[in-house]
């Protein structure tokens, strides 16, 4: 009888460690395919900007250091390697492409070109899907990392060396500040 009890416990304890060690790849997966997500539009915003730059081009003539700065982002930003890596330029592009975007503002002959605001639209969707795939890796990189961090799946972490997701950050201090909004009509 107490052998198969001790066995009884034995079977218990290993199909307990498998669940756990399926749990944490099934969340080490979904969380790679957030990774993934964020690069597919990290990808499309990268096709994207050199057409919004090449329709514009020439209307700018004066704007040619922004133009310049959207390029050296989007280059820079296509090199990143990881996470923290990859906020970093990526921030840097979105500063330059929202600079960019109220310089194309200022040009009526660029606001009125369908071409210009059709890659306008495109590129504010990119945007906001890059941000909505950020805030899922994020999450899901959350609920990998906190598997990991509570008993008993530290436990199991640590036997099969899983290691903790890196999250988005902000990495700007100035994006951190509340923007000012002044909605006084004085001049």
């Amino acid at each position: 009888m107490t052998v198969w009890i001790i066995l009884g416990i034995l079977v218990v304890g290993i199909v307990w460690i498998i669940s756990m060690y399926n749990s944490l790849v099934t969340l080490r997966n979904q969380v790679t395919n957030g990774w993934k997500q964020i690069d597919v539009q990290l990808k499309r915003r990268h096709d994207l900007i050199p057409n919004l730059v090449n329709t514009v081009k020439g209307i700018m003539q004066f704007e040619q250091e922004t133009l310049q700065k959207v390029i050296e982002a989007r280059s820079a930003a296509m090199g990143a390697h990881g996470v923290k890596d990859s906020a970093a330029k990526e921030s840097a592009l979105s500063d330059a492409v929202s600079k960019f975007m109220v310089v194309v503002e200022q040009y009526p002959q660029l606001r009125s070109s369908e071409n210009v605001k059709s890659l306008q639209e495109e590129l504010t969707s990119t945007e906001n899907k890059i941000s909505f795939a950020r805030q899922f890796y994020n999450d899901i990189a959350t609920k990998f990392n906190t598997a990991q961090q509570v008993f008993p799946g530290v436990v199991i972490a640590g036997m099969f060396n899983f290691q903790p997701a890196e999250l988005f950050e902000i990495t700007e201090a100035a994006e951190r500040n509340v923007p000012q909004v002044d909605l006084t009509l004085r001049k």
